[in-house]
């Protein structure tokens, strides 16, 4: 049998291994500046989501993958509350090549550690006795690739992973 080498654009599919060895809070804050006063304002919250994720390599094959969502929410003017979540993760990947560890490490990985993300910025969030949070699912695959667009459209050969 022939070894074939890999041009960059072909995983070896039987080489290839992913597993999730851990997932954890890395950081988590909540802030309600205005409290209590603003428990008597009228409910009429406007929400800024701000979505952020980074990689780093830790020893061998494993990788550490950060998603950090920020979300600010005010009634009219005033800040109602501030909090944030580091949600992190540790990932055995093997044998994928440059191309599908980068979207391995900006989509896919962010994808996992995204519901545990909402699910502790939604409990913080009651915990402030404001209503529930339901952040909408979002679309980490159509992130990696405006990220991607914008880095190629920069001239940047290989952009970090996933910078949201």
């Amino acid at each position: 049998m022939t070894e074939q080498a890999t041009n960059g654009a072909n995983p070896n599919a039987q080489g290839a291994q992913f597993s999730l060895q851990r997932i954890y809070v890395r950081d988590l804050s909540f802030e309600a500046p205005k409290s209590p006063e603003i428990f008597r304002h009228e409910w009429n919250p406007s929400v800024q989501l701000d979505l952020n994720t980074r990689q780093k390599s830790l020893e061998g094959d494993f990788h550490e993958v950060v998603l950090t969502l920020s979300v600010t929410v005010k009634t009219g003017e005033e800040v109602a509350f501030i909090a944030e979540v580091q949600q992190a993760g540790i990932f055995l990947i093997k044998g994928l090549d440059a191309p599908a560890m980068s979207h391995t490490l900006g989509a896919f990985c962010p994808n996992i550690l995204f519901p545990y993300a909402r699910e502790a910025l939604d409990n913080l969030v009651t915990r402030g006795s404001f209503p529930a949070l339901m952040l909408a699912p979002v679309n980490f695959d159509a992130l990696y690739a405006q990220e991607m667009a914008r880095a190629q459209q920069q001239g940047s050969a290989a952009p970090a992973p996933a910078q949201h």
